[in-house]
């Protein structure tokens, strides 16, 4: 018995390190991969000038372009893998996502009203970030019984499920508005957020501080996640804080869904197949399924990004579109497994 945990560090290290080669593959495929090609011997060298300020050379100046969308991409797909993991475990739900409360549809709203009176870039991006912390709160204040302790922590998330629905409804109903009334010179741009895009997305810190901030907290609870997961009903006896864990888990997950819809747009599926790819590829333990999910999703949406912009190039497709040509299909196998 005192070797399990031995072995379980040694699985985390082997596991990690594996996803970590991998992420880092991915990010030098990204870099060589587009409509002029960079060779794998050039990156070095281009790498070199790039930190040196001196980006002079063809492949150093096409290495910084496509090095920082695959960034955005990486921090985008593992804090949307993230939160995913994060809402199955405060719904108790295998099939939630991170939009499923509906804050990305309330980011929708303030991005696209600000696309609607042609704001500017970071315009759009303040208010979709604003108008998913909004849509938060007033979730939060309307279904805090869900997330308090007591009864609440015996897994009932019905009342939180049904105003995320009926915000989500309202929210979906105001874009479509937008939309429908929308100039043709704004609309194509519109739809392109909706879908989920990359192109153009700025590197930015904050994204990468409250991932790595909510990366902290939810391996520091892991093993509370396990036993609340196995055991909501005498989690509390246990020595669980569950209320204020599950309140915990959802502004995390909140914070990174609003943050990752404002720098892509929303992008589906990422949050719903990449946790369950995780899950039955290395089992229920939180304490190697969060860093496995973090680093899968990120890897994930590098290399679907990767298609989106080279498939039918020099057109470059959403990665919206590429994510959920593969996550529907993926879905229902998924779907399928757990029903067996």
């Amino acid at each position: 018995m005192q070797a399990n945990p031995v072995r379980l560090r040694q699985r985390a290290a082997v596991l990690n390190l594996a996803l970590i080669a991998a992420t880092l593959a991915s990010l030098v495929l990204a870099g060589m991969v587009g409509s002029v090609t960079v060779s794998l011997s050039e990156i070095p060298g281009a790498l070199l000038e790039l930190l040196r300020g001196e980006a002079s050379s063809l492949a150093a100046t096409l290495l910084d372009l496509r090095l920082s969308r695959a960034l955005v991409a990486f921090v985008t797909g593992a804090s949307l893998s993230l939160a995913g993991v994060m809402m199955q475990a405060l719904l108790r739900n295998p099939l939630a996502d991170p939009y499923v409360l509906g804050i990305s549809a309330g980011a929708s709203v303030g991005a696209l009203a600000a696309l609607f009176f042609a704001c500017a870039a970071w315009v759009v991006d303040s208010a979709a970030f604003a108008s998913a912390v909004v849509v938060s709160i007033l979730l939060y204040t309307l279904a805090r019984r869900d997330l308090r302790g007591g009864t609440a922590a015996d897994g009932g998330t019905a009342l939180l499920l049904l105003t995320g629905q009926i915000f989500s409804s309202v929210c979906i109903a105001l874009v479509t508005l937008m939309l429908s009334i929308a100039p043709e010179s704004r609309l194509r741009s519109m739809v392109f957020w909706l879908i989920g895009e990359l192109a153009g997305a700025p590197l930015r810190l904050l994204p990468w501080l409250v991932l790595a901030a909510v990366l902290v907290f939810t391996l520091r609870n892991a093993r509370a996640l396990n036993v609340m997961a196995l055991h909501a009903e005498a989690s509390a006896t246990l020595g669980i804080r569950v209320g204020t864990l599950r309140k915990s888990l959802f502004f995390c997950s909140a914070l990174l869904t609003a943050t990752s819809v404002t720098s892509a747009g929303s992008i589906g599926f990422v949050g719903l197949i990449i946790p369950h790819a995780c899950r039955f590829a290395f089992g229920p333990d939180h304490r190697l399924l969060v860093p496995a999910a973090t680093l899968a999703g990120g890897a994930y949406l590098v290399l679907t990004d990767i298609v989106a912009r080279t498939i039918i190039a020099p057109q470059q497709l959403p990665v919206g579109v590429i994510t959920a040509l593969i996550g529907a299909p993926v879905f229902l196998y998924q779907l399928h497994r757990l029903r067996k």
